[in-house]
């Protein structure tokens, strides 16, 4: 079934992301239900896209697991069927997750391969992203010299992230965490795109997020290198300088971008084949991702 939003009433509710509802298990941890709302440029789209709070939790989980010997995870194993009442336990079955309760900190980890978005915007106009100079003569999705950090500020609901430098993340987080986090991110992204390669996916950028727990051990959380989190391209249709094919949803946003969105609430109802285009392209990550 379709879920645009959940209405958990055995649980307390904590908040409702833009994708995300989170209700509080107990004192120490959280359950995280992935509904299918989808965001574009920063704003909630009014119509739910079919089977992606499903897709989602799969890929993120499937991630969690394979990048497990990196950095911990939020994840606790516990079945999310069992937190809830039984008649509200098709709201939670398939998208749901029951994770530790972390201290989320309060930038986004941003690691980039290739040159596309708001990357390739900043670089034809600087040269650089994020304060990190790159060479001249770089092309739309080119591969960069190697991945970069790129941290970004979490915005709150309806505002944008905001690119931000290295040193300006050092004085939010602290410099040695700032580093921890640059260093575990840029490994993460590193052994997933090669990993994707062998399946014919191009991972081009993703956005991770970081908790840390009582004694100060950083985790991953929210969710991993998703449809949602990441551009993901097929290798096959891959070209320098052109804006690639993607399993993504980069395909709303180009639709978005064909009518004259303002990029700003309110966002407008989406046609029906659109959302099915859209839910077909997520579904394809997966099924390549987990072939």
């Amino acid at each position: 079934m379709d879920l645009f939003e959940s209405s958990l009433k055995s649980l307390p509710l904590l908040a409702r992301g833009k994708v995300r509802d989170i209700y509080a298990v107990g004192e120490d941890k959280m359950l995280l239900v992935a509904s299918d709302r989808l965001s574009a440029y920063d704003v909630v789209m009014p119509t739910p896209i079919p089977e992606k709070g499903r897709v989602l939790t799969e890929v993120a989980n499937f991630w969690f697991a394979k990048l497990a010997s990196i950095v911990p995870n939020h994840l606790t194993g516990i079945d999310p069927e069992s937190v809830v009442a039984p008649e509200e336990r098709e709201q939670v079955r398939g998208r749901s997750i029951v994770v530790k309760k972390l201290k989320p900190l309060p930038v986004e980890a941003v690691v980039r391969g290739y040159l596309e978005g708001s990357g390739w915007k900043e670089y034809r106009e600087t040269q650089s992203v994020c304060g990190i100079k790159l060479p001249p003569g770089l092309e739309r999705a080119s591969k960069l010299p190697q991945p970069i950090f790129t941290p970004a500020t979490k915005a709150e609901a309806g505002m944008h992230d905001e690119n931000i430098t290295f040193e300006r993340m050092a004085q939010i987080v602290g410099e040695a965490r700032a580093k921890e986090v640059r260093d575990v991110a840029i490994r993460l992204y590193t052994a997933a795109a090669e990993f994707a390669l062998t399946k014919g996916i191009i991972i081009a950028d993703t956005k991770f997020e970081f908790g840390v727990d009582s004694a100060g051990r950083l985790h991953l959380i929210d969710e991993a290198l998703t449809p949602d989190s990441s551009r993901f391209w097929p290798l096959s249709t891959y070209r320098v300088g052109e804006s690639p094919e993607s399993f993504d949803k980069q395909y709303i946003r180009n639709w978005l971008d064909s009518i004259g969105f303002a990029r700003k609430p309110p966002a407008p109802p989406v046609p029906a084949e659109v959302a099915m285009r859209t839910s077909e392209k997520y579904q394809e990550a997966l099924k390549r991702l987990a072939a």
